[in-house]
């Protein structure tokens, strides 16, 4: 049985992030499925998308792109999960938040840009926070290589990061036990590359450098398209 592949976006974006590169995967004769993340924990986001994961029959291949990457390094722990694929993303080592991986470079454009917007949490008196892009930076940042009119419409329908994701620890690194392959932007604004790189490095994933921006499963999705498919062919039956 062929795997599904399983597309998890990241922070400040939503599902419609793969929009360009979901129909190279559906052409190639790829089941493609794209849930919408919570962005509200690491360890909820996590539960949420294993929850998916056992939903479907057979293996799955699962790709993570940006705070993505941190997501699948837990939920891609799930045994039907039977390879990752990190697209500019965390891979984390278990224990370790993604303040502390960032903490180990210096901080991106990104860092200067945050928007801080408080939110209700349902059963509390403290409202939690919400992080957001700076709409009128956002193009730099976050998407300087794909075309104006949708960049502006990125930048105004973000998915916002509750703050307290950046500091919860992983409670496992999936990619100590799964084959793992990783798409570094080396013209990334919102992830320093060498974030990128030392994750993959250290975690023995298989790397690949694209000239890109944050996200490059929408300026280069043929690309990213390859690297996927060759996790699927590792892996498939």
């Amino acid at each position: 049985m062929n795997p599904t592949v399983v597309l998890v976006h990241g922070a400040f974006a939503d599902a419609s992030s793969f929009a360009k590169l979901v129909p190279e995967l559906l052409d190639a004769g790829l089941k493609v499925l794209v849930p919408a993340v919570p962005n509200r924990s690491l360890s909820g986001d996590a539960a949420y998308i294993s929850s998916v994961l056992r939903s479907i029959d057979g293996p799955v291949v699962l790709v993570g792109h940006s705070y993505g990457g941190a997501v699948i390094t837990v939920a891609g722990a799930e045994e039907n999960v039977k390879a990752l694929v990190y697209l500019a993303g965390y891979a984390l080592e278990e224990g370790e938040s993604l303040a502390q991986l960032q903490g180990r470079f210096p901080d991106s454009e990104l860092a200067s840009a945050l928007v801080y917007t408080p939110y209700p949490i349902e059963g509390s008196t403290e409202p939690g926070t919400d992080v957001s892009v700076d709409i009128e930076k956002f193009p730099k940042i976050f998407a300087h290589d794909v075309d104006p009119e949708l960049t502006r419409v990125l930048a105004v329908s973000q998915r916002p990061l509750a703050a307290a994701a950046f500091t919860e620890p992983a409670a496992v690194a999936a990619w100590r036990t799964k084959p793992a392959w990783g798409v570094i932007s080396t013209g990334d604004n919102t992830i320093n590359p060498d974030v990128e790189r030392f994750g993959y490095r250290r975690g023995g994933i298989r790397p690949v450098e694209i000239d890109s921006s944050h996200v490059v499963m929408i300026s280069h999705p043929q690309e990213v398209a390859a690297v996927i498919r060759e996790a699927v062919a590792a892996v498939g039956a």
